[in-house]
């Protein structure tokens, strides 16, 4: 049961002070992103304590550095615990750093071989060629 000294809010007024929509509100209940800052009235309807605006915060900003719903569900596992999980936020940012440092080599390599088509370009071909190939410039 939420702590009677905190407050209830409904999700629409979660959605409203957050930003976050309330169909998004759902989704983070329903996968357990939420689970110990919303409780049920008897009524059935999700009562929030005020902790959830600082969750889905946490969630949103982890979402802009690129972590997953899945990273920071494991994040806040931690968190339920009492502990502060700055070890693992530190790993997942590292491990983001790691894969983009990769795609940037990809894209490197890809933007090179873009440049040297490009630069051998040849717009007029013969006959053959237009028989034997799409595009002879890429094949």
């Amino acid at each position: 049961m939420l702590d009677s000294t905190q407050v209830e809010l409904k999700i629409g007024e979660v959605a409203s002070q957050s930003g976050v929509s309330v169909k998004t509100v759902r989704y983070y209940e329903e996968i357990g992103l939420l689970s110990p800052v919303v409780e049920r009235s008897q009524s059935g309807y999700r009562l929030f304590n005020s902790q959830v605006l600082k969750r889905l915060a946490f969630i949103k900003r982890s979402q802009s550095l690129g972590l997953r719903l899945e990273e920071i569900q494991d994040i806040l596992k931690v968190y339920d615990q009492g502990l502060l999980p700055c070890p693992e936020v530190k790993q997942h940012l590292e491990s983001k750093v790691e894969d983009i440092s990769q795609k940037i080599a990809a894209l490197s390599t890809l933007q090179s071989e873009l440049q040297e088509i490009l630069a051998h370009w040849q717009e007029q071909k013969d006959q053959d060629t237009v028989i034997s190939t799409v595009c002879p410039n890429i094949q």
